[in-house]
């Protein structure tokens, strides 16, 4: 049984109306008071089910639509400013994912806050539900500590007049809360869970890696990865084509997700992402030439190479699999049984320049967007994986880099993902330099996790912004008569100021009501 089959329960539970008597004191009808709720273990279960839908969703995809790998494919869309550099503390996108986090951190301090009240003796229970709790308000400290800095460390339910008065927790402490909070709750969570969707040990240990990468802290990313590892419990799903189908929900790869389901509780993301010509889908975030010329070739040799065998007339033959499987490009078969073909020339409703709607640089995002959504775009039932086995096989390796601890297993971690039944790039060469080695891990996260809500952090960490983020934005080249024609994004040049850049704002909103909170350098 998956969790997100019992969300539309908690999302539908009604309330006891009062007695006919106190008839002016009326109870709202939004919640469940606190008088008649956290006595039982199904309590517990419900509102522990009641935190998942804080985790990320669709966003992901805006997050890595401000990064090299996309484009924010209609200029007057928020993020746009982002691209551009022209963004301030009053942008909507560093609000709602400063809203979003602290709304799921309330939730679990709040469940954390009450859960001690409810009247059961089967205390692995109550263990294993403040574990879940405990990983996901986690969860949103790593995203909070690395889009914006130094943020609030709040981990008890608090009031209006506590949260007028918070101030900003360095973010070395939430480092060491996070890590500390992560090894804890491993320690009360099953390797699986007999609910699909439900945080495992595996999730809190692949997020204490993830968290450790992200702080520079690479033995305790190194070892808590390794732990995932030697679990046994996860493994490289064989057809990196199908792994993000409905066919390959809760496979053995999927550490981590956001479960969702049609009708009842679902997502837009083939709305949001797929192409324009397929009904309801407008590409709001577009892959770019640095992300598709990124993709080797299936021998493993760069397209710049010219031993390659890269044909720049047929750009996308014989390259690495994960390309096609990843990103629309001309002649790929779209959901409705169609060719997409987005070149300038072509006449067809993805044609660049058909409209502002279709995609401007000619490639649209494959993942996620399967035929079986054609018909409701906004209305898809597909789970979107939040962290994976492969991520947890990089992080290993990357940390072991850094760390110089260079050993077989880093290049078994590394080739393990390279090495996909269905993606089967050539190992890497060994004697690598730690440079060469640090530059491969480095390639393997920015195409195996396109598009899946990372990039943005790792250009941030790796302090590689102010190169990549900068200038103009190109697309496809495609063949017009004898010509090869690239596409360039009109007026539209990238900056990226690494004296304040590399932080998000704090949102304006935050600091008019709580005057506490300090601004990041340079906003």
């Amino acid at each position: 049984m998956n969790i997100k089959h019992i969300l539309p329960a908690l999302l539908t539970i009604g309330l006891l109306t009062s007695c006919e008597k106190d008839l002016l004191e009326t109870v709202p009808n939004d919640r469940i008071s606190s008088d008649i709720f956290w006595k039982t273990e199904k309590d517990a279960t419900l509102a522990s089910n009641g935190l998942y839908p804080s985790l990320d969703g669709v966003n992901i995809f805006a997050i890595d639509g401000v990064t090299d790998i996309a484009h924010v494919n209609q200029v007057f869309q928020v993020e746009s400013n982002i691209e551009k550099g022209i963004h301030d503390a009053l942008n909507s996108r560093p609000q709602t994912e400063w809203t979003s986090a602290y709304r799921g951190i309330r939730l679990a301090n709040d469940f954390l806050g009450n859960i001690g009240t409810v009247e059961t003796t089967n205390t692995a229970f109550i263990a294993r539900l403040k574990g879940e709790a405990r990983t996901l308000r986690a969860y949103q400290y790593i995203k909070l500590v690395a889009m914006f800095g130094d943020v609030p460390l709040v981990t008890t339910s608090i009031g209006i007049d506590e949260g007028r008065a918070l101030k900003r927790t360095p973010s070395a402490q939430i480092w060491d809360f996070v890590l500390k909070e992560l090894t804890e709750a491993a320690n009360d969570l099953p390797a699986v869970q007999t609910e699909k969707g439900r945080v495992t040990k595996g999730a809190a240990l692949a997020l204490k890696a993830r968290a450790a990468l992200y702080a520079g802290r690479y033995q305790e990313a190194a070892d808590a990865a390794k732990a995932v590892i030697e679990s046994k419990t996860y493994s490289i799903y064989p057809s990196y084509a199908n792994l993000f189908s409905y066919a390959a929900e809760n496979n053995s790869e999927v550490i981590l997700d956001k479960q969702f389901i049609k009708d009842t509780y679902s997502n837009n993301v083939f709305a949001n992402m797929g192409p324009y010509s397929q009904r309801t889908a407008n590409n709001t975030y577009v892959p770019t030439k640095a992300l598709v010329d990124a993709y080797p070739m299936a021998n493993g040799k760069e397209i710049t190479d010219p031993t390659s065998g890269f044909d720049p007339k047929n750009p996308y033959a014989n390259r690495d699999p994960r390309l096609r499987a990843s990103i629309f490009v001309v002649g790929d078969d779209l959901p409705d049984g169609k060719k997409f073909d987005s070149r300038p020339t072509s006449g067809t409703a993805d044609a660049v320049g058909n409209t502002y709607l279709a995609t401007s640089t000619g490639f649209v995002l494959k993942k996620y967007i399967n035929k079986e959504d054609l018909a409701t775009g906004g209305n898809c039932g597909i789970n979107l994986i939040l962290l994976r086995y492969a991520e947890v096989l990089l992080t290993y390796a990357e940390a072991k880099i850094e760390l110089n601890q260079i050993d077989a297993s880093v290049y078994d971690a590394i080739n393990q993902v390279r090495q996909r039944a269905d993606v089967k790039l050539p190992a890497l060469e060994t004697g690598l330099t730690q440079a060469q080695l640090r530059e491969a891990v480095r390639k393997e996260r920015t195409l195996e996790l396109a598009f899946e809500g990372l990039r943005l952090y790792d250009i941030r960490r790796w302090k590689i912004a102010e190169k990549v983020m900068v200038g103009d934005v190109y697309g496809m080249t495609y063949v017009d008569g004898a010509q090869l024609k690239t596409i360039q994004i009109a007026s539209f040049t990238r900056v990226f100021d690494p004296a304040k850049h590399y932080l998000w704002p704090i949102p304006q909103k935050e600091r008019e009501l709580n005057p506490e909170l300090t601004q990041n350098a340079g906003w």
